[in-house]
């Protein structure tokens, strides 16, 4: 009995972990992909439209996956609350972060996220913090730091303020689709979460556009196009599955360390669109995998 629940427990770290990499690495592609799309439009307008793309894509896969019952069960209400303030807020937040400094910054703010998480783990009760996971979290941001130290500025800015901010929102509204909406599956989950962020953009599009802060968004090229899709479709709404899909195996907390490593991802992405290889990011990857270890580690 006792090797089938170690079994079993070993089985859900591999299966969260490996959940937690593959959405970590989607989400960094869509650093670069958003530079592009910032040089032609504003943050509200991309925002509207990556919601706009990714809430759609995300529906249809529901719907082959689970077929149209499932999706008029859901909890629409709920799941649109939860995003609203979490994935909406959240989403804005980010992108003007970027606009404010840069993808690699952004990321770096990002190696903080973890704090956030697991605060809200202890708040509720689910995690007793002990001297291995806190040695792991110290690592893990350690190793995210070292990843991009050529990068780090100490400009304590509106950028910076809006990165962390954003981090919180992220994690909370990840972690209440968990806690709150556990009867449905992680794409159901993600789908009606990120319908209520998609509700806030509309709203903050509509608003700023009569107010003439924003232009009718001109037509794309190919190539930002398919930055587009990247940044909707894969880097948000299929990261975001797999997210939640982690965070149901592993916690929020320990799901949320992997986004040590998007510093690094951002920069391998880089280096294979022609950027330059810093070996300082091999060697802060390999930081933040020994302190997703050791917080793991009983």
């Amino acid at each position: 009995m006792g090797r089938k629940i170690f079994l079993n427990s070993s089985n859900r770290l591999v299966a969260g972990n490996s959940l937690a990499l593959i959405s970590i690495f989607l989400f960094s592609a869509g650093f670069p992909a958003a530079e592009v799309l910032l040089k032609i439009w504003h943050p509200i307008t991309l925002m509207f439209f990556r919601l706009l793309f990714g809430v759609s894509a995300l529906i249809i896969l529901w719907i082959l996956l689970e077929g149209l019952s499932a999706i008029l069960k859901a909890p629409w209400l709920k799941g649109i609350q939860i995003g609203l303030l979490g994935f909406g807020l959240g989403t804005n937040l980010l992108l003007f972060a970027q606009w404010y400094t840069d993808p690699v910054t952004v990321a770096l703010l990002a190696t903080l996220i973890p704090i956030s998480a697991t605060i809200l783990e202890v708040w509720d009760g689910r995690r007793k913090l002990n001297k291995k996971f806190i040695l792991g979290l110290a690592a893990s941001i350690t190793g995210g730091f070292i990843a991009v130290s050529e990068n780090i500025s100490l400009d304590l800015g509106w950028g910076i303020l809006m990165a962390l901010a954003s981090g919180f929102c992220f994690m909370w509204a990840s972690d209440k689709s968990v806690t709150r909406l556990s009867e449905i599956s992680s794409i159901a989950r993600t789908s009606v979460t990120f319908t209520g962020a998609a509700v806030f953009s509309m709203i903050s599009f509509m608003v700023m556009f009569a107010l003439g802060f924003i232009e009718n968004p001109g037509w794309l090229t190919s190539v930002q196009f398919l930055n587009l899709i990247v940044y909707s479709i894969i880097a948000m709404a299929v990261s975001q599955v797999f997210f939640i899909a982690a965070i149901d195996k592993v916690g929020i907390a320990i799901t949320s360390l992997h986004l040590n490593f998007s510093p690094f991802y951002v920069m391998l992405i880089l280096f294979v669109l022609g950027g330059t290889w810093d070996v300082r990011a091999i060697i802060g990857a390999s930081i933040v995998a020994f302190g997703v270890w050791l917080a793991q580690t009983r």
